[in-house]
């Protein structure tokens, strides 16, 4: 019968270089300490944000939610994987009414909008630890460009409508986390009946080379 060992290791951070062998690592009453998913991932330098607007300066949402027109998006190259775990949209005045938030993705990359630069999530003196491979867009009133959405080829993961004065905001914390890859979109749409709403918004995702979950 094989013994496990571990080391008590509460007080004092251990950083190894790749191949080493290391003990368990265990708290003081010899519990062994486990990291989630996606805290290792954003501490492995795969974790990343696309912005759209601020709260100083928020965009100006579509009027309905338009199909093939979205806010915001962030496309997978040939050979990578993103899994988008957040999304927030926050009204901050209603241009009209009954606004609208609605996240997909599609397997095709998106073809026009405003390029952003995926922040990343490991922040160290504000370089990347590791810069983000997918690219991304980001156009108010549904200026970014995606695929036309279709119920064979279209995937629909959140859709929220807020039909309530005081409901300003939307949260999206998938419980399945779905894997966008390989040429392929995920995108974000923002609506309101008859005029644009005010808005500020982010998603959060992780990135990984396709041969790396295989």
């Amino acid at each position: 019968m094989g013994t496990n060992i571990g080391v008590v290791q509460q007080d004092t951070a251990r950083i190894f270089s790749e191949g080493i062998e290391a003990l368990l690592k265990l708290n003081r009453r010899g519990e062994a300490c486990v990291i989630d998913f996606l805290t290792q991932a954003v501490l492995e330098g795969r974790g990343y944000q696309v912005r759209a607007g601020t709260i100083t300066a928020p965009l100006t949402s579509d009027v309905l939610i338009t199909d093939a027109a979205a806010e915001m998006c962030a496309d997978a190259a040939v050979g990578l994987a993103i899994m988008p775990c957040q999304l927030v949209v926050d009204v901050e005045s209603l241009g009209g009414t009954l606004p609208q938030v609605a996240a997909k993705s599609v397997g095709t990359v998106s073809s026009a909008g405003t390029a952003f630069t995926p922040l990343p999530l490991f922040l160290q003196n504000a370089v990347a630890k590791v810069a983000s491979r997918a690219t991304a867009r980001v156009a108010a009133a549904g200026g970014v460009t995606v695929s036309a959405e279709v119920n064979t080829t279209t995937r629909d993961h959140f859709m929220r409508t807020m039909a309530v004065a005081g409901d300003v905001q939307a949260e999206w914390k998938p419980v399945l986390i779905p894997i966008i890859g390989g040429g392929a979109c995920f995108y974000v749409q923002v609506g309101a009946v008859a005029t644009g709403s005010a808005y500020f918004a982010h998603f959060d995702f992780l990135e990984f080379l396709l041969n790396v979950l295989e």
